[in-house]
């Protein structure tokens, strides 16, 4: 839930970089209170109202935690948009945001594996 919190504290950060476990707890969190929201929303008859809010006010830092992880792995933001390719583009992406994390500093900071551990 911490790695949750992170990224909603740093609501608007797209520079620096993020672990792996910091971009995949968020995720999980994500979808498991898009889930809850969408049954609440459902319950209530008010279907999507409460689940589109939720969406809409984490839109921005999951743009900002995934591009910070796409800058661990060395690469550029903008290959967010790579996913936008039909098939293959959300393949591709979901490779990158997987992989290991350059482990030595690079041009959008200091690893923060080893940051976290000092």
């Amino acid at each position: 839930m911490n790695w949750y919190l992170e990224v909603l504290k740093k609501y608007a950060v797209f520079s620096g970089r993020a672990r792996r476990k910091e971009y995949w707890m968020f995720v999980l969190f994500n979808i498991i209170f898009a889930v809850v929201l969408s049954i609440v929303d459902y319950a209530l008859g008010t279907a999507p109202v409460i689940y589109s809010v939720y969406m809409l006010l984490v839109l921005l830092p999951a743009l900002g935690v995934t591009i910070r992880r796409l800058h661990d792995t060395d690469r550029s933001g903008w290959f967010i948009f790579i996913g936008a390719i039909p098939l293959v583009g959300f393949i591709i992406l979901l490779v990158f945001l997987a992989g290991e994390g350059k482990p030595e500093e690079n041009k959008h900071g200091a690893n923060p594996k080893f940051v976290a551990a000092a």
